[in-house]
């Protein structure tokens, strides 16, 4: 009787402490649910410590799992010793919670080890070994165990290697395995034809569209995720109507949600901006519930400022502003509107700054020209501890920094160990060059580990720009016989052109359109109109009407430059006729350097008539605003047809509109002494000496205009008075080189 007393308070207690242990493993279950790990950690050390209950596969399994959401390896090893002691390992599910935990933390080695030691591993642990060697660098040994699969014929782990090539860059790859997964005739699920579809883009529509049909055949239409993914994947391939028709159809068979919404918004956000506006508003007005995405697509296609206050005020009216995501597009929603105050503030509200927050804000005043600004956000970054990425140094070095200013954000460059990033190195030689120091440029060039195109067309026009045209040369020409193959781009033969128009030789110019046309450079416009300004400069006329009779597209700029050349050589009856030529045809609109230039061919031919009616078709026609080269052109083009009182008051009429403007005012005087205007003259040369003091010119054509009068003491006197206030006039100068030591092969 006593025994038997025995035997049933021992299963009670038995009884009581699987209840006890169930109940701690439902626990245990909730809190890594909810994300309170530790806590989690902390229970299972409580029950590991207590003398009446034992951990099992489940409590284990539970810790594994909430030691690989922290990524504590130590932890999680103390409980990886403890089931292998109580012979729990065996258990596939606490297995393959280990397989999970070496996956988060990194581990590669001790994950394979565990995998071997599995005696049958399912599809969970297959799967979970190939997705984390794909993440962890081990993409060969993904492939060795791939083929090394007794059985291949489960979905999951034919997605585990599609999605792995795909995220480590091999998208060829992943269409391969889609492939070939169709032939063995594997049925494909919603995660699969998702993963597949985003890697289609304008070169593999026909992949695209043949996957939209498999996705029919299969009856995944009435999946959201694959409906979305056929929507992003026919954006990606620049077919706006076929995204529209998914997007309408998944209406019809009512899979279309928010997200749905959102995926379309975005897409037309780079397309048709107006109607992502319009499909915003559809979305509020079927009652779904707005996210931050929405607004981080719905703020880039605002088209006008008006539209981005209504955007952000609801942004604001539905909490969404908050979120650092929605504060970032904010910013660069104002900073293309040129608000960059609205975009400062939205800065400074966000409690939360993430480094693009940073970035964002530092680019927004460079946009501004506010270099000072922007190196003030930056200490502000740096004092709180935000490490800055090649971004934040790009925008600080493309800003407007003192010399010493840019010494330091190179320190500090050097100091974050981002000197090897090319778009760094390319932002430092571009940044000195445009301070002058080109032999620090070149040095950075120099002793830069890696170059790209960018990086040879940086510090070739930074020697152009600074003074040393052949300098410039010698580096193109090192750049056609380096060992890494980088051919020139229409920047590259641009600059290039702009050389040979500096040093006066057509030859290389020559040499330079060869090599355009033998590389079948010529349709870019750019070059075209660098080719037309070089044969022009160069005294060959012909040529540049040749060049622009040749070019398949022009634009506004190429007509400025035939313009301008035939001004540049006196043409300026053929100038007129290029002008209304452009009028005729009626493509592209003229501009105010179009103005400047075929008014300068009027001034120089004397068309006086024709100059007032182009003029006056600028303001009234085109609403052109003149500015001062459009008023020294017309005051010349009056003055040198001797209509001095008409040239004096433009001069007074443009002085209400633009202001003082020295050109203007030299203009008229040079007038004055062609015509031997004595009166007039005097008068403007006593306002150019009060306004441009100590400037020689100015004595020297008053002393020419009292010559020419035959006042010869008055214009000895203003000699006189020129040596007496210490100004000199520059001494002339003329230099030479044989650049035809510096040539380039046009192979």
């Amino acid at each position: 009787m006593r025994k038997a007393l025995c035997l049933t308070e021992s299963l009670s207690t038995i009884a009581e402490n699987s209840t006890t242990l169930l109940n701690i493993n439902r626990r245990l279950t909730a809190l890594t649910r909810s994300g309170e790990n530790r806590n989690a950690l902390k229970l299972f050390t409580d029950v590991h410590r207590c003398t009446t209950l034992r951990p099992d596969q489940y409590s284990v399994s539970v810790a594994i799992t909430a030691s690989g959401y922290l990524r504590d390896t130590i932890f999680g090893g103390q409980v990886h010793c403890y089931a292998i002691r109580s012979g729990i390992l065996c258990h596939s599910h606490v297995s393959n919670t280990l397989l999970s935990l070496y996956a988060r933390s990194g581990n590669l080695v001790s994950l394979k080890k565990i995998f071997d030691e599995i005696k049958e591993p399912d599809v969970y642990s297959w799967t979970t070994l190939l997705s984390a060697s794909f993440k962890l660098g081990g993409i060969e040994y993904a492939f060795e165990v791939f083929d090394k699969m007794p059985e291949r014929d489960d979905v999951a782990v034919w997605n585990a290697m599609i999605t792995g090539c795909k995220e480590s860059g091999y998208d060829g790859t992943s269409i391969e395995l889609f492939r070939e997964m169709q032939k063995l005739g594997v049925r494909h699920d919603k995660f699969g034809f998702a993963t597949v579809l985003s890697m289609c883009y304008f070169g593999s529509l026909d992949f695209g569209k043949q996957v939209h049909s498999l996705v029919i055949k299969a009856g995944f239409l009435v999946a959201s995720s694959v409906v979305n993914a056929l929507i992003t994947m026919y954006f990606n391939c620049q077919v706006v109507c076929d995204a529209r028709l998914v997007f309408e159809e998944a209406d019809v068979v009512s899979v279309r949600d928010q997200v749905t919404y959102n995926v379309f918004i975005d897409g037309l956000a780079g397309f048709k901006k107006e109607e992502s506006f319009l499909m915003f508003r559809k979305m509020l007005e079927d009652g779904l519930r707005v996210t931050d995405l929405t607004f981080v697509s719905v703020l880039s296609s605002c088209s006008y400022a008006a539209m981005g206050h209504q955007v952000h005020g609801l942004a604001i009216k539905t909490g969404h502003e908050r979120y650092t995501l929605v504060g970032n597009s904010t910013m660069t929603m104002y900073s293309s509107f040129k608000d960059f105050g609205s975009a400062h503030k939205v800065f400074e509200s966000l409690v939360e700054k993430d480094l693009v927050t940073w970035n964002t804000m530092i680019s927004s005043f460079n946009q501004a020209n506010l270099g000072e600004s922007a190196m003030l956000v930056y200490k502000r970054m740096h004092r709180i501890v935000v490490k800055p990425d090649e971004f934040t140094f790009g925008s600080l070095l493309s800003s407007s920094l003192d010399l010493d200013v840019l010494e330091m954000v190179q320190a500090c460059v050097i100091k974050f160990g981002l000197c090897s990033k090319i778009e760094i190195s390319n932002a430092l030689i571009s940044a000195y060059s445009k301070h002058g120091e080109i032999a620090k440029a070149n040095l950075l060039f120099e002793r830069s580990l890696k170059k790209n195109l960018i990086s040879w067309n940086t510090i070739i026009s930074g020697f152009y720009y600074n003074g040393f045209p052949f300098e410039g040369l010698e580096r193109f020409s090192s750049l056609l016989e380096s060992e890494v193959l980088i051919l020139p781009d229409a920047y590259t033969l641009t600059t290039l052109l702009s050389i040979c128009v500096d040093i006066s030789s057509l030859i290389l110019g020559k040499q330079t359109h060869a090599y355009v046309l033998r590389h079948g450079l010529f349709k870019e416009t750019l070059i075209g109109n660098a080719l037309i300004n070089m044969y022009s400069q160069c005294g060959t006329l012909q040529k540049s009407l040749d060049v622009f009779n040749q070019m398949s597209e022009k634009d506004v700029v190429s007509w400025n430059s035939l313009i301008s050349s035939y001004a540049r050589h006196g043409e300026g009856e053929l100038a007129v006729l290029t002008y209304k030529t452009m009028q005729d045809e009626r493509k592209v609109n003229p501009d105010a350097a179009t103005f400047a230039t075929v008014l300068s061919g009027c001034s120089h031919a004397g068309l006086v008539k024709e100059g007032l009616e182009i003029f006056n078709s600028m303001v009234e026609l085109h609403g052109v605003i003149p500015n001062v080269d459009h008023f020294s052109c017309l005051v010349d083009l009056l003055g040198r047809a001797g209509y001095l009182d008409e040239a004096e008051r433009l001069v007074t009429i443009s002085e209400k509109t633009i202001g003082y403007r020295v050109d203007v005012w030299w203009a008229l005087f040079s007038a004055c002494a062609a015509h031997g205007d004595l009166k007039l003259g005097k008068m403007v040369a006593r306002l150019l000496m009060e306004k441009e003091k100590n400037d020689p010119s100015v004595y020297v054509q008053l002393s020419n205009i009292y010559a020419g009068a035959g006042l010869w003491k008055e214009a000895e006197e203003t000699r006189e008075a020129m040596n007496m206030i210490g100004a000199m006039k520059q001494r002339g100068c003329s230099w030479m080189r044989d650049c035809n030591q510096i040539g380039f092969s046009c192979s």
